[in-house]
């Protein structure tokens, strides 16, 4: 598998703040739950990621 692989998966995702102040990703699929924390500088790493994958797509099509 890899990051190409496409896959007929249903997920959801939700992200927000948790009382510890951490930044929570929670991801549910088929029955499984997926709690991920990062505090916010973390956070930020991971958006900037996001937005250069996003800017990188962009080219490919």
């Amino acid at each position: 598998m890899s990051i190409n692989t496409e896959r007929d998966v249903e997920a959801n995702m939700q992200i927000g703040p948790t009382d510890q102040g951490m930044v929570r990703i929670f991801i549910e699929a088929g029955g499984v739950e997926i709690p991920m924390d990062f505090d916010p500088e973390e956070a930020e790493e991971i958006a900037d990621e996001l937005l250069a994958a996003a800017q990188a797509a962009r080219t490919i099509k």
